[in-house]
């Protein structure tokens, strides 16, 4: 057994490893390495922290936007017009020389159109959905046949 550790260590290889150059090469593969690695973290955390800047930039600029529309929305109550319209409809005033109606709900609601019960309507007018038209549509036209609805 100890002879095979000799032998072993008696190698091309073995020798090769006690040879100084061969050390001085893995310690700088070593320092390679380590600097590498440092410098992938400091790329990483500058990536973050970019993000994070860029995240901050976008809130900033959001917040200016929201910032701009308040002070426009202040403009605009501070102007005569809003003043009028508002007058109008919170006290029921008029501008001079108009005569103001007033339509009781029940009145108003009677003359609407249900869009609904029309919607209703429509779709009971057409049993075909517009998938299977289009569909339709698409089979005649690669089929090089006439269309026989519009």
């Amino acid at each position: 057994m100890l002879n095979k550790i000799k032998t072993i260590l008696q190698t091309a290889r073995v020798s090769q490893l006690k040879d100084i150059r061969v050390f001085s090469q893995a310690v700088f593969a070593i320092l390679v390495l380590m600097v590498s690695w440092s410098g992938v973290k400091v790329i990483q955390s500058n990536y973050e922290l970019q993000r994070q800047i860029s995240a901050l930039e976008q809130q900033n600029s959001v917040q200016k936007l929201e910032n701009d529309n308040v002070r426009l929305k202040n403009q605009y109550y501070n102007t005569d017009q809003y003043l009028e319209l508002s007058a109008r409809r919170q006290f029921g005033k008029a501008a001079p020389g108009e005569t103001e109606i007033l339509v009781p709900k029940t009145v108003a609601y009677s003359h609407t159109v249900d869009t609904a019960s029309k919607a209703k309507v429509l779709a009971a007018a057409s049993p075909e959905s517009a998938h299977e038209k289009n569909f339709r549509a698409w089979m005649n036209f690669f089929l090089h046949r006439q269309s026989s609805t519009p």
